[in-house]
């Protein structure tokens, strides 16, 4: 396992070198913005791009966009920065006891004592309760769908402490903006979403797979579980049936959103979408290495891009 040397100044060992909240950010504002990820922003990304494929097949369903589409976006934008700070200061308000003694986390924010766990629930529910002003602007079903949403936020930390398997329930929680965008948009919980969701919580079980690698041996040591552990030396033959299965659900999505009103070129190019998310997932398994934990942060970390990809031609489909 690769050793990682104390970061000075309360910097988060996992932390992208030189960002904002490292060199910019008001001193007082540091310790709170670490512990809601803001210096680590793929999070944010990973939680926003199944958003905004949910609103992009949502209008390819409905042929139709307005202004509000334009909120739904930037709503969304907003609401997953503050709903990942939320949710991850949840997790290592639960974690503490756990941060501490795993190499990767024991510089964070509460195991470090840079905040204490009083200081951490103020800020957590100051960030929920401005993201709830954010879902009070759009429909009622969305609203609702919202609120739900909160129930895998809260079972997430305690997963990995009675299941194999909490990367699921981090794919649950990750990947709700894709019903939720959904209905934003239409009013209405379309199955094509739902399958879009399940096609999310397979990618979220690629990407957390590679990331959890970097943990396995501290996980061991103090009894978490979690898929990396689980698939072992398999995990490349896993993460091939997660590939796969991300892009067949997808597929499916694309398929009920675009009929019956989408047209044939509208129809490809979004179909297009899941065929080079999955070409650029596997680009990723043929640079597998789960020994090399700095490596896998890195192809972790490409997961924003191959999110970004059927977004591009969802997008295409729609000006089509």
């Amino acid at each position: 396992m690769q050793t990682r040397k104390p970061t000075p100044d309360g910097q988060v060992a996992d932390a992208v070198k030189g960002n904002w909240v490292d060199t910019a950010a008001p001193v007082w504002t540091r310790p709170y913005l670490r512990l809601s990820r803001a210096d680590r922003p793929i999070g944010t990304w990973l939680l926003l791009l199944p958003c905004w494929w949910g609103l992009a097949l949502s209008m390819l369903h409905d042929q139709r966009a307005s202004l509000f589409d334009l909120w739904i976006a930037l709503g969304c934008g907003i609401g997953a920065w503050l709903m990942r700070g939320a949710g991850c200061t949840w997790n290592d308000i639960s974690d503490r006891d756990f941060d501490g003694k795993v190499e990767r986390t024991r510089s964070r924010p509460i195991p470090s004592g840079q905040v204490s766990v009083r200081g951490a629930v103020i800020w957590m529910c100051l960030q929920a309760l401005i993201a709830f002003a954010i879902l009070l602007t759009f429909n009622l079903a969305a609203i609702a769908l919202g609120i739900l949403a909160l129930l895998p936020v809260a079972i997430y930390p305690f997963a990995k402490r009675f299941t194999w398997w909490p990367q699921v329930f981090l794919g649950l929680a990750f990947n709700w903006g894709a019903m939720l965008a959904w209905t934003a948009h239409s009013g209405v919980l379309h199955p094509a979403a739902v399958i879009l969701y399940l096609a999310g919580i397979a990618w979220t079980l690629f990407y957390d797979t590679i990331y959890a690698h970097q943990d396995t041996e501290d996980d061991a040591l103090i009894g978490v579980k979690s898929t990396a552990r689980l698939f072992g030396d398999d995990t490349a033959a896993w993460l091939c049936g997660f590939l796969i299965a991300t892009v067949i659900l997808m597929g499916v999505a694309v398929i009920s959103a675009a009929l019956p009103g989408a047209s044939g070129l509208a129809m490809g190019l979004a179909l297009t979408g899941p065929a080079a998310m999955g070409a650029h997932m596997i680009w990723q398994l043929r640079r597998l290495d789960i020994t090399d934990s700095a490596h896998l942060l890195q192809l972790f970390r490409v997961n924003r891009d191959t999110g970004m990809i059927p977004l591009v031609f969802f997008a295409m489909a729609l000006l089509a």
